[in-house]
């Protein structure tokens, strides 16, 4: 079993920053892919990139390439979000999920990551 907890929501404006992290606890991190999803009122969860076990390896989907980076520090067991030039449209609950399998273009279904954290609200103003 793994925990996630998600931080670092909130409130900005757009153009601004916010990072988010997840914390795992439970069976170790590094056994995992780590990817972060988002779902926006009436629509469906959002894959919004992934990064491999050693950290060197990320896919993004095209909505945030180049302004949304994610990395990990293992001795921490903590994921993190780095969100930049944000959007009115980036507003969503943002969750972060473990998969067993591959960090890749395609593995962007939620149904393919096995544990999950509650989320955390962001919200940008426009």
């Amino acid at each position: 079993q793994v925990q996630l907890v998600e931080s670092g929501g909130g409130l900005v404006q757009a153009g601004g920053s916010l990072r988010l992290s997840c914390s795992a606890s439970g069976r170790t991190a590094l056994s995992y892919i780590m990817g972060w999803f988002r779902q926006a009122p009436g629509k469906e969860r959002e894959f919004v990139g992934c990064i491999s076990r050693s950290g060197g390896r990320t896919e993004y989907t095209h909505s945030v390439n180049g302004r949304f980076t994610i990395s990990r520090d293992n001795t921490k067991n903590t994921v993190y979000l780095q969100m930049n030039s944000l959007k009115p449209e980036d507003t969503a609950i943002y969750y972060c999920a473990a998969d067993s399998g591959f960090c890749s273009s395609t593995n962007y279904r939620p149904d393919l990551y096995d544990y999950w954290g509650q989320g955390t609200q962001v919200t940008v103003s426009s």
